[in-house]
């Protein structure tokens, strides 16, 4: 008997050192909650508003769940550990401006885009531009992200200072720590019209991608559910109208 309780124990304790078994959308459903994390320090697409999160991607999950009939319960934390929470099942999706790249896909499933953007350059010289101006420049970005991956390849940059937060990476270009932050374009936008005395300017895209939210690595069902969901909500127009608020655009990929 002993024995069988010891061998029970440990069942539990590996079961727990795994992780739970990723949730299916069937299992999603039945909880009538989906386990969603996001970082809440990339406006404009997820930002604190006081106590609550907002933000376009915000706002288009909440859209996306109730086409799924289920509710949300968000979780914020740092951008670098999001995917790697994902990977330990500790929620069932990620949605937080994560571009498609082979590597991540390797650890994750992704969703269809749901925005197609790019690493813009910005500097507050305006002969700074292009990415052959980052020659001989520090360039700052955020630590995790494709604009640290793309930067890092550019031959020239004299050195890419990353940061745990994008406004962090912001940050320097304003203390004139950095000649240049590369970030997402349309972050890029928001931040030069809120601060318009900071003679921020917005250069040219360093790269183009895909951004998409994840789930668990071959967790179909769930991203399957959330695919159709998010296709529902691009055909209904509530996208087209959610896009034009934060970007009077449509930022969809075409």
């Amino acid at each position: 008997m002993k024995q069988l309780k010891r061998w029970a124990l440990l069942g539990l304790l590996l079961a727990a050192a795994l992780g739970a078994q990723a949730r299916t959308l069937e299992e999603v459903k039945k909880d009538g909650k989906i386990n969603i994390a996001t970082e809440g320090q990339f406006a404009p697409f997820n930002y604190f508003q006081g106590a609550k999160l907002s933000g376009f991607e915000v706002e288009l999950a909440e859209l996306v769940a109730k086409k799924m009939g289920v509710t949300i319960e968000w979780k914020a934390l740092g951008f670098d550990a999001l995917l790697t929470g994902l990977r330990q099942d500790r929620w069932d999706l990620v949605i937080a401006s994560h571009g498609i790249t082979e590597e991540r896909a390797k650890a994750v499933t992704f969703a269809d885009p749901h925005y197609c953007s790019g690493g813009a350059i910005v500097s507050l010289d305006p002969a700074i531009r292009k990415a052959a101006d980052l020659n001989g420049k520090t360039v700052s970005v955020q630590t995790g992200t494709t604009y640290l991956d793309n930067v890092k390849k550019l031959t020239g940059v004299k050195e890419v200072r990353n940061f745990p937060q994008d406004t962090d990476a912001r940050g320097a270009l304003l203390t004139k720590r950095v000649d240049a932050w590369v970030t997402d374009k349309f972050v890029a936008v928001g931040a030069i019209a809120s601060n318009p005395g900071a003679g921020m300017k917005l250069g040219d895209f360093v790269f183009i991608e895909r951004i998409a939210a994840a789930v668990a690595k071959g967790n179909h069902s769930l991203v399957q559910g959330w695919n159709k969901a998010l296709a529902e909500v691009m055909a209904d127009g509530s996208y087209a109208a959610l896009s034009k608020k934060y970007f009077n655009e449509d930022v969809r990929c075409h």
